[in-house]
């Protein structure tokens, strides 16, 4: 019979709760494109209605490994978010600002 995830979890020591949740937040501080839209929740049909595209284009999409900024800032607004193209150095990080755009609704530049 299968047991909770909850009941397995209490069961761990503290070490290992706190190994576990890190171990999650790296997993979910990095992923590809289809993973971060099944994370949100959503299909590549729905995405697809959202970009008014078909839904094979999503897909081929999400295998892609080099695409226009301005296709993945769509994308990436079309599951909810807002992409930043951060540069980062071992002195620190920088985001850059070349790929902004202007929305006019509320005069902020955003990627």
């Amino acid at each position: 019979m299968a047991k909770k995830f909850s009941d397995l979890r209490s069961k761990m020591t503290p070490d290992a709760q706190a190994r576990s949740n890190a171990k999650v937040q790296e997993m979910l501080a990095e992923m590809p494109l289809h993973e971060l839209r099944q994370a949100r929740g959503l299909s590549q049909k729905v995405l697809a209605e959202v970009l008014h595209v078909q839904q094979p284009s999503i897909a081929k999409l999400e295998r892609r490994t080099d695409m226009y900024l301005s296709t993945l800032r769509s994308h990436i607004k079309a599951m909810g978010g807002e992409l930043e193209v951060v540069a980062r150095f071992p002195d620190g990080a920088v985001k850059i600002t070349n790929f902004a755009e202007i929305d006019d609704v509320e005069g902020i530049a955003r990627i």
